[in-house]
């Protein structure tokens, strides 16, 4: 099994620890030794904005030199993906977001047997409407591709280190790596 992590965020805080609980609870499985872990950061890609012209449909690859043709290789490669971002004003983060909408150039050769995951993380309380607004957007993706959710987490982290410090979380997160 192939599993894809994106981080769509810049800094080293709660996405990260998130990530890492994820990882931990992967290593964890009797199989582990057979699954391939990848983690993109996605802050550092160097991602050109779709300028939606539409040659990607003729040549099945953006025309555009960046980092997206080695993401897509790795996305359509991957039987599951997760995707972990922070909150940027009711939305995920723009270097992930940039990341996504290059999957416009092998939407086809994606389609079908993925399942993936979602953890988005904000300082709003959970009944805030961002975690909807952004789990709604990756439930779109998902249904468009015809991928499977398998894992929908929203966190409500104020500070840098509050994931670290909230057991209860860390170990659904773990658990949702251990049953992947």
């Amino acid at each position: 099994m192939k599993v894809l992590i994106f981080n769509g965020s810049p800094r080293k805080g709660n996405t990260l620890t998130a990530i890492k609980a994820i990882e931990k609870g992967i290593a964890s499985r009797a199989d582990a030794a057979e699954i391939e872990v990848n983690v993109i950061e996605t802050e550092g890609k160097s991602i050109i904005p779709c300028k939606a012209c539409n040659a990607c449909g003729c040549m099945s690859r953006c025309i555009f030199a960046d980092d997206s043709p080695e993401i897509n290789e790795a996305v359509e490669a991957a039987d599951v993906l997760i995707f972990a971002t922070p909150v940027y004003w009711w939305g995920i983060t723009a270097q992930l977001k940039l990341v996504i909408d290059k999957f416009y150039a092998r939407a086809s050769k994606f389609k079908g047997d993925k399942k993936i995951g979602t953890v988005v993380i904000g300082e709003a309380e959970l009944d805030d409407a961002e975690y909807e607004i952004i789990q709604k957007q990756f439930a779109c993706i998902a249904d468009y591709l015809e991928w499977d959710v398998v894992f929908a987490k929203s966190i409500s982290a104020n500070k840098p280190k509050d994931l670290a410090a909230d057991e209860e979380t860390l170990a659904q997160l773990e658990a949702f790596g251990a049953e992947l």
